[in-house]
């Protein structure tokens, strides 16, 4: 159901009937390691390229998610996925695997919200049984094919990221009461918001313009107090775009508690020095809100969560061309309905 401008209302609350995370070994170093179902000690995972490990991942990450279901993957209507490689061939040949019903999507980073709030826009229309959305990205292919392979040993700045290695998918179903499963209440479709920037080893600065026109826009359409969520966490800004967000909040007179803010990208990794402003990639956001949401809402510790993924729409093409870096962020809520579920 469409409210205000551009976000869509679930009266139905399409329940994610499970999520599935698995990563690699940097992300096994991070506070979060405890919320992977799998993390690899090898970031080549046995597999003659970057590329290939990546698009294994991704199987393995939705094989994952459809075992802890208690489904086959003759029970999926559709798979939704997208990532960052060119033509997102991890997804399509994740789906040339499952052979399901597929429809691609490129939000890069931001794409685990767009799938998750297409999902539930299916379920809610009883436009489908059972919706798999997934996302994946690889440390090293993301590196080799956006800035320089690994192997080059280039030198990066402070404001630089590193791409997490995981996948992340999640099966959305009608909402039967049954089971301990959170809920995606509402979603916000993000505006392509450009500032101008050119600078590949800043995408925090990039993004965050658009992951606050995302938010403003969700507390907008939904005319929701800022103090609704329990924690609002954005992703991939990094350390140096969730301070550009919080001023932006503050400038702007957007009164969200500060301590109700977190990036992903921050909290993936934790104090790890080597990532330089933290994590990045679309597995970065689909790990924390596929992994570390999914377990606080079901144990109980969350209660409402939005998730602000944000994405740098870019291309190794724009950036030869020395274009400019244009933005999205696409936001879901998840929550745990007490009324609707049993205990």
């Amino acid at each position: 159901m469409l409210v205000g401008y551009q976000s869509w209302a679930f009266p139905k609350n399409p329940m994610i009937l499970s999520t599935a995370v698995i990563g690699g070994p940097m992300e096994g170093r991070g506070p979060l390691a405890d919320d992977f179902d799998l993390l690899h000690s090898d970031l080549r995972m046995q597999q003659k390229s970057w590329e290939q490990a990546e698009r294994m991942l991704l199987d393995e990450t939705c094989a994952k998610a459809i075992e802890k279901a208690g489904l086959s993957k003759d029970n999926i209507t559709f798979f939704i996925a997208g990532d960052l490689m060119n033509q997102i061939i991890s997804s399509s040949f994740a789906a040339r695997t499952l052979s399901m019903p597929y429809l691609g999507i490129f939000g890069a980073c931001s794409t685990s919200m767009e799938g998750l709030a297409l999902a539930s826009l299916m379920i809610d229309a009883d436009s489908a049984l059972y919706v798999m959305t997934g996302t994946v990205s690889h440390n090293a292919a993301a590196e080799k094919h956006y800035r320089y392979p690994t192997e080059y040993g280039a030198q990066k700045p402070p404001t630089a990221q590193w791409t997490v290695t995981a996948g992340g998918a999640a099966i959305i179903a009608a909402n039967d009461g049954s089971g301990n499963h959170p809920v995606v209440t509402r979603a916000t479709v993000g505006r392509v918001v450009d500032m101008g920037l050119t600078d590949p080893f800043n995408m925090g600065a990039a993004m965050a313009p658009a992951a606050f026109d995302t938010l403003v826009s969700h507390f907008r359409d939904f005319d929701l107090p800022y103090d609704y969520y329990d924690l609002i966490i954005t992703g991939d800004l990094g350390k140096v775009g969730h301070r550009i967000l919080l001023d932006l909040c503050e400038q702007h007179d957007v009164p969200i508690p500060r301590d109700r803010f977190a990036d992903a990208g921050m909290m993936v990794y934790g104090d790890i020095p080597d990532v330089w402003s933290g994590g990045s990639g679309c597995g970065c956001s689909a790990s924390v809100a596929y992994g570390y949401v999914q377990r606080r809402l079901r144990e109980g510790s969350l209660k409402r969560v939005l998730m602000v993924a944000t994405g740098a729409l870019l291309s190794p093409i724009s950036y030869q061309q020395k274009d400019t870096i244009p933005c999205i962020a696409h936001a879901a809520a998840m929550e745990r309905i007490e009324g609707s579920q049993s205990s």
